[in-house]
């Protein structure tokens, strides 16, 4: 069963690996980070700068055989209605396999009933499919009539969609059910 907890900075070894080569790095961080390859502590020292902040919170998932993914969620107005999912990556070896999908269930189960949020928002390239329809299978949708940002990255420029779950989207006794569901496939196809 895939569980969530505070990210520890001995996660970033192993989240650092998961990034295989430059245009998954900024597929996941887009301009966060100046240079690839990024080491432990080029994440560790970025988390660090937030430390103080009520408004910025890192995430680990994990089953009964380690780390399986990660994400970062940060309130973007004074309110602290708004919350924005970023920096989500799951391991390799449990990509396809609906762990993205779990763990963003169980981050958006957080969002609400924990941090009482009335809105996630997200963004992700236009070339990340994958990504993409893993965000729509946990409800996200894309925000219509909100311009696209765009952002050099290498030699070209890649387009961002914007997305967003309201608390209205996925009723509680929906999201319930959602992680109900993850927890049965679970027990019944131990990782």
């Amino acid at each position: 069963m895939l569980r969530l907890r505070p990210y520890k900075a001995c996660d970033a070894a192993a989240v650092v690996s998961w990034i295989g080569d430059e245009t998954a790095f900024r597929k996941w961080s887009a301009d966060r980070f100046p240079a690839y390859p990024i080491a432990a502590a080029d994440l560790n020292r970025h988390y660090d700068a937030m430390a103080d902040s009520d408004s910025f919170y890192e995430f680990t998932a994990f089953d009964e055989t380690g780390i399986a993914g990660h994400l970062i969620m940060r309130f973007t107005d004074e309110k602290k209605t708004v919350l924005r999912f970023g920096f989500v990556i799951v391991a390799p070896e449990k990509r396809g396999k609906g762990y993205g999908r779990e763990m963003l269930a169980l981050s958006i189960r957080y969002a609400f009933d924990f941090l009482r949020v009335e809105k996630i928002t997200l963004g992700v390239f236009e070339n990340n499919e994958p990504a993409y329809r893993c965000y729509r299978a946990a409800g996200f949708r894309d925000v219509s009539g909100h311009e696209r940002v765009c952002y050099p990255i290498g030699n070209e420029v890649w387009s961002c969609r914007e997305m967003e779950l309201t608390k209205g989207d996925i009723p509680s006794a929906e999201a319930k059910s959602l992680l109900c569901r993850a927890d049965k496939r679970a027990e019944k196809n131990p990782r």
